[in-house]
């Protein structure tokens, strides 16, 4: 792990500390250090943006009136994640998007990178990453999501399984799975350049 890092896990646990405390101000900086991630996270989900809104507004309502109680997370942004992700597959839930939240519900997850998620060099990856990219989005929800986490949020199996809701070998079979499925389209050199280009040289995806 890189000292920049490490100094940025400190600074967020010491302002998560300080928001606990009551602080105001430190709220505010919590609220503004997440708030975009937040919606691009949730604009997997759904593409509705006043749905993601509300459920980033109570999320941080929640958090305000509950901080007292609130425990001090190895990571404040996983943390977030998976408060965001549970309230807005229960909005999605009532809305009757799909049947439940459980660990073999088909709930919606879109998975679109920009065309700057990786570099490209030429004409030949360009065609690449398209190619892979549309098969991504053909997985399950579930898969396109671990694929998401794992290689571009970079989260581990034991981070990914506490966003998902999952156990850690449940996660590591269901990554399986999703690489499995991929590798049926695409040549294995080529899954794993697009893989690691998305992992080490990732930039931001798009909401469009």
């Amino acid at each position: 792990m890189s000292l920049y890092i490490v100094s940025d896990h400190s600074s967020q646990h010491e302002n998560w500390i300080s928001f606990k405390a009551g602080n105001w101000d430190a709220y505010v900086k919590l609220y503004n250090a997440h708030f975009k991630i937040l919606n691009n996270y949730g604009y997997r989900f759904t593409s509705e943006t006043d749905l993601i809104e509300d459920a980033v507004h109570d999320l941080f309502v929640g958090l305000w009136t509950k901080r007292s109680g609130l425990n001090n997370p190895v990571s404040v942004k996983n943390y977030l994640y998976k408060s965001l992700r549970h309230l807005l597959l229960r909005k999605l839930e009532k809305q009757k998007r799909f049947v439940s939240v459980g660990e073999d519900a088909d709930y919606p997850f879109h998975f679109e990178a920009s065309s700057d998620t990786v570099f490209i060099e030429n004409e030949t990856e360009q065609i690449l990453r398209s190619k892979i990219k549309t098969v991504i989005q053909t997985l399950p929800s579930r898969q396109q999501e671990i694929i998401y986490l794992r290689f571009y949020e970079g989260l581990d199996y034991e981070e990914i399984a506490d966003i998902m809701a999952l156990n850690k070998t449940s996660a590591y079979k269901l990554l399986y799975k999703a690489i499995g499925r991929l590798q049926e389209n695409v040549k294995a050199g080529d899954l794993l350049l697009f893989l690691c280009l998305l992992l080490y040289k990732k930039t931001d995806f798009v909401i469009n």
